[in-house]
């Protein structure tokens, strides 16, 4: 994605969706272990997503495909809830969707090593890069 700037330059936006899942029955939030991430070093609890494609044509169709793939789950998409740029990599751009759990098997893929729900108030607290005060007064809300 490109946008321009004030004074006219262009920047280059990888645009990465992510999936807030929230469980209605249990109340938790799913996150995923990743290790290794060649992108961003302190990288480890994330919320499920992936990178956004020229060939994705529906967004939040690709987005619960991606979740899928990466968790083994069914998600029902129901809408953008936060966008921003992160401090560690101000080139991608990270759109939050709302997720709520189908169905499916869990089981890690791909770039996640391992899948935890946890409670709306643990969250922040596994991820090791910066996680917006505004993002989290969204999660605790989910309670």
């Amino acid at each position: 994605m490109e946008l321009s700037s004030s004074n006219g330059e262009k920047n280059q936006f990888e645009v990465i969706l992510l999936g807030v899942i929230f469980d209605t029955k249990t109340r938790k939030i799913l996150i995923g272990r990743r290790e290794n991430n060649p992108h961003i070093k302190e990288l480890t609890w994330v919320f499920p997503g992936g990178r956004l494609r020229q060939e994705d044509a529906d967004i939040e169709k690709a987005l619960e495909e991606k979740i899928k793939h990466k968790t083994g789950l069914n998600v029902k998409n129901l809408g953008a809830v936060f966008s921003r740029i992160p401090e560690e990599k101000n080139n991608l751009l990270i759109i939050y969707y709302l997720c709520e759990l189908v169905d499916g098997k869990e089981q890690p893929n791909d770039d996640l090593v391992e899948l935890k729900w946890v409670s709306p108030e643990d969250v922040e607290s596994h991820f090791t890069t910066s996680f917006h005060p505004r993002l989290k007064e969204y999660i605790l809300n989910l309670k």
